[in-house]
């Protein structure tokens, strides 16, 4: 497969990120999302509980919550809840501005992949300032999808799901442990390179982008 990166006129290099727990802390937007859904439905649901597993699917995390024939339906409540509740809490993960940028001034190509109801992930990016093209609805291997259609050579992610996405997709896996996965698991699901932050990523991509490039 050609990637992005041996097309004349194309990206030097094409670089995945994550979105939730990898770009943005979005762990006080979806607690909000779920108090509000657990005050409409009635429902109990232990928000404090939820944002310590972010990374898999919406409707994986409602089935703890909600009986099967009911999860597709809330999922749908959810994610219309989602930008009036979620967006404005959520902020930016150290770094994670300045490693967008590093792609860029590369002149390469950042691009996230997400598990993240598309549009949703969007409004994320666009109320944060971070300029960047979106795939949304991937998870774990799937993720992949994205990755080999947009030739990236570089995922990164802060789940161990990320990790498997990247290696199926035959991109370098770097990860970061801001999420919920720790830098041991990380590294036994196979992750190439292992940060503590977003923040040492700028350092760590100038000097792995020239040999790439």
């Amino acid at each position: 497969m050609t990637t992005a990166s041996h097309v004349p006129g194309a990206p030097t290099i094409t670089v995945g990120f994550d979105l939730d727990m990898t770009l943005i802390d979005s762990r006080p937007g979806i607690k909000a999302a779920f108090d509000r859904l657990s005050a409409e439905t009635g429902v109990f649901i232990d928000s404090e509980l939820v944002v310590t597993r972010l990374g898999p699917p919406l409707d994986q995390e409602l089935a703890h919550w909600f009986p099967a024939g009911a999860v597709a339906e809330t999922a749908d409540r959810f994610r219309a809840l989602y930008p009036e509740y979620a967006i404005a809490p959520t902020p930016a993960l150290p770094g994670a501005r300045a490693s967008v940028d590093a792609v860029r001034a590369a002149g390469g190509r950042a691009v996230v992949v997400t598990a993240k109801y598309e549009p949703n992930a969007k409004l994320h990016l666009d109320h944060l300032g971070i300029e960047a093209e979106v795939r949304g609805w991937l998870w774990a291997e799937a993720k992949a999808e994205a990755l080999l259609e947009y030739g990236a050579s570089i995922y990164v992610g802060d789940h161990t799901g990320d990790v498997r996405g990247a290696r199926v997709a035959g991109a370098l896996s770097v990860a970061v442990t801001t999420g919920p996965c720790d830098a041991a698991e990380l590294r036994a699901a196979g992750a190439d390179v292992v940060l503590d932050s977003l923040t040492e990523f700028p350092a760590w991509f100038a000097g792995y982008a020239p040999a790439a490039a």
